[in-house]
């Protein structure tokens, strides 16, 4: 079995998110992007306020409202528990239901709704994206919203690469934005990162069984003396971290959702991975008039279009 070594995690530079560098620099400091070269990760605490993230939390809502009508359907709950809380609601909808009955709708989603491009496409997250790829960027279409869900077994994902998801991956350098739409804890299972894991290509892999998932999981042969960083971070805070970055994240034992979601990024001369869903153009300084607006993602356009 893995051993592990829990460490403090190195302290970042600090992050002021309203004071962005001039056009085509980005908003990270050089401390931040050496931090980031060097650990494989960077920390930005509230890079996003309680505006940016309403348009996303409107639309979680549209599908836990989805779910909730379901369930009743079904007769599997008793109401829809429609007083409850944002952070709350969908715990309540499955407190007396099993693992089984959950993941029927997915360990995470990939909805095209309008507030996901909204947050997508904010500029606060792209100025920082582009201090590490530069000012062409295109969002990777495999971006998630992550429920993690008291008590369920698929909350607790397992150390793993980001790159062993797509195929040819060693070829793609791609930037995971991972949002904490709620405190992130400790108790309800924060981001866990190997530092410096990212200067090792895709290692070997397997699916895991304990979850119910198969999410990819590193084989054990290359996990010895794990050093462990937890990133319990506040509601609005992004972690930035390079997809060959080894991370994990452990069981919600609170009684609230860990609401979260991880985006990605990418120069725009490498591969779309159109064959995972269709991406879009989130930043030209070459070609502006190209960026797609909210009307051509919701058609499945990576680039905008005056049709």
């Amino acid at each position: 079995m893995p051993t592990e070594t829990q460490l403090r995690p190195a302290k970042p530079a600090p992050f002021d998110p309203d004071k962005v560098r001039s056009a085509g620099f980005g908003s990270l400091s050089r401390e931040q992007i050496a931090f980031y070269d060097t650990e494989g990760y960077v920390v930005l605490e509230k890079l996003v306020n309680e505006e940016d993230m309403l348009p996303f939390r409107e639309s979680v809502n549209v599908r836990v409202s989805e779910i909730a009508d379901d369930l009743l359907l079904a007769g599997l709950i008793p109401h829809k528990f429609e007083s409850s809380p944002f952070e709350t609601r969908l715990a309540d909808l499955f407190s007396d239901l099993t693992d089984k009955e959950f993941l029927k709708y997915g360990r995470s989603w990939r909805d095209r709704l309008t507030g996901y491009f909204q947050l997508m496409s904010n500029p606060k997250i792209v100025d920082a994206v582009e201090s590490l790829i530069g000012g062409e960027i295109f969002s990777n279409p495999v971006y998630n919203t992550r429920p993690k869900v008291p008590k369920v077994a698929a909350g607790a994902v397992p150390w793993h690469q980001d790159k062993s998801y797509w195929p040819g991956a060693n070829a793609n350098p791609v930037i995971t934005v991972w949002i904490s739409m709620v405190d992130a804890t400790l108790e309800n299972g924060c981001l866990h990162i190997w530092p410096r894991s990212h200067r090792n290509e895709v290692l070997t892999f397997h699916a895991e069984t304990r979850t119910g998932t198969g999410f990819t999981e590193v084989d054990d042969v290359h996990m010895r003396d794990v050093r462990t960083v937890p990133l319990p971070v506040p509601a609005g805070s992004a972690i930035l971290f390079n997809d060959r970055c080894i991370h994990m994240s452990t069981p919600n034992n609170s009684s609230a959702i860990r609401w979260s979601c991880d985006l990605r990024y990418q120069p725009t001369d490498q591969d779309p991975m159109s064959h995972l869903g269709a991406g879009f153009l989130a930043r030209s300084r070459k070609h502006p008039e190209r960026v797609a607006q909210l009307e051509d993602w919701l058609q499945g356009m990576a680039e905008h279009s005056d049709r």
